[in-house]
């Protein structure tokens, strides 16, 4: 924390302090227990105490329902793809069924790819989203998105990229 300047982290103080508990009672309501809801209001004041010099908030809890809200579609997003991950092992021909070890290491790397999809630029998340997700052509995403049929190949070719780092971190 000694990154972190002496106001930034006196205003998150306070900002914790007025409003952690209405956070996490906001939370609850979403979630599946007051443990979840605890981890997601943590996350969002670790967000924005790592943020760069956050200045006076007109409306903190507005941002800080914003925050959480992202956090917990990012948890419901990995949740969905560890469901469709294991899913398919269950329609998986194969008799062997992987060890407990070879599913961990697949579901960290499942984590690792979906948080370095989340630090990409929006259109090119939404892209790869598309055509891997959704199975659309690269003409139906350029229309989709109104972008140009090159700019839906260069943000695969990044996207992909992305992917090929994550498994090999």
């Amino acid at each position: 924390m000694s990154g972190v300047d002496l106001p930034h982290r006196h205003l998150l103080g306070e900002l914790f302090q007025r409003h952690y508990a209405w956070l996490c009672e906001r939370l609850r309501r979403h979630l599946d227990g007051p443990e979840s809801a605890e981890d997601i209001a943590c996350e969002t004041f670790l967000q924005l105490l790592a943020a760069p010099n956050v200045v006076p908030i007109r409306e903190p809890r507005a941002l800080l329902s914003t925050i959480a809200q992202r956090l917990i579609y990012q948890r419901w997003r990995r949740r969905a793809l560890e469901r469709m991950y294991l899913d398919g092992l269950v329609v998986e021909e194969h008799a062997d069924a992987p060890s407990p070890e070879s599913l961990a290491a697949t579901l960290q790397m499942l984590d690792r790819i979906d948080r370095r999809l989340n630090r990409l630029p929006p259109k090119v998340r939404t892209t790869f989203l598309l055509s891997r997700s959704v199975g659309l052509t690269y003409p139906e995403i350029a229309t989709q998105l109104g972008i140009s049929s090159r700019s839906v190949s260069d943000y695969m070719e990044k996207a992909e990229t992305c992917c090929v780092r994550a498994c090999l971190e």
